[in-house]
């Protein structure tokens, strides 16, 4: 299948992603790869998926067909700035996907919830869908999340599996569904460095975004 994990190259990560390595570590391999495109006429958007600023502001758009369903089994951290980055975290997944769904590369979802690295990689992520012409169908699930406040107290990492086992790639110009056998390949562990609020924004930022692949301890 054509299927695409969610990843960043070696080369994007930068002095602050260091940071989030140092912190954390995990077994798996990192590819360049990207996520599979989402096309903007799969599927009716789901109004539900809209995601509402942190102190009842309106955030961007982050609706998604009503075939693509992300699952986050999360539980609600009782420290209120963990709380806040994890939800963040959520909507910068969605806001992948959003872009992907618009076939936008300059889709303001993903710059409202990333900057630096992260943001440049949900770029990538986006224009590499576009290139292909493949939309997403299916279910994807994330579990099995971690919230750390790293040295200094300002940056939070959270980290968190994904199963890939139940979201497909589909060709948008043929509506080919490309299924695939379950596999180690399906399960990544995601690692966001999360920016807190600045100025007058009340939004919590990726600011460099890693994904290990074939993570065994997701497949546990």
């Amino acid at each position: 299948m054509a299927r695409r994990a969610l990843t960043t190259t070696a080369a994007a990560l930068t002095t602050t992603a260091a940071l989030l390595l140092t912190a954390c570590s995990g077994d798996g391999d990192k590819s360049s790869d990207g996520i599979k495109g989402a096309d903007a006429g799969a599927g009716s958007p789901s109004a539900s998926t809209s995601a509402s600023a942190p102190g009842g502001g309106k955030g961007p758009d982050l609706s998604l067909p009503k075939d693509v369903d992300l699952v986050f089994d999360f539980d609600k951290p009782s420290d209120a700035k963990h709380a806040a980055a994890l939800t963040d975290a959520q909507n910068y997944m969605r806001a992948i996907y959003h872009g992907i769904v618009a076939q936008d590369p300059n889709d303001p979802a993903y710059q409202f919830y990333s900057g630096g690295q992260a943001a440049q990689y949900a770029k990538s992520q986006i224009q590499a869908s576009v290139k292909e012409r493949l939309t997403v169908i299916g279910t994807e699930k994330y579990y099995d999340e971690e919230v750390t406040t790293l040295s200094g107290g300002k940056r939070t990492l959270v980290t968190f599996c994904s199963n890939q086992a139940k979201i497909y790639s589909k060709e948008i110009k043929t509506g080919k569904t490309l299924y695939t056998k379950e596999s180690l390949d399906n399960y990544l562990r995601f690692r966001l460095l999360m920016l807190p609020p600045s100025g007058s924004s009340q939004v919590w930022k990726a600011q460099v975004a890693e994904v290990v692949t074939k993570a065994k301890e997701c497949r546990a």
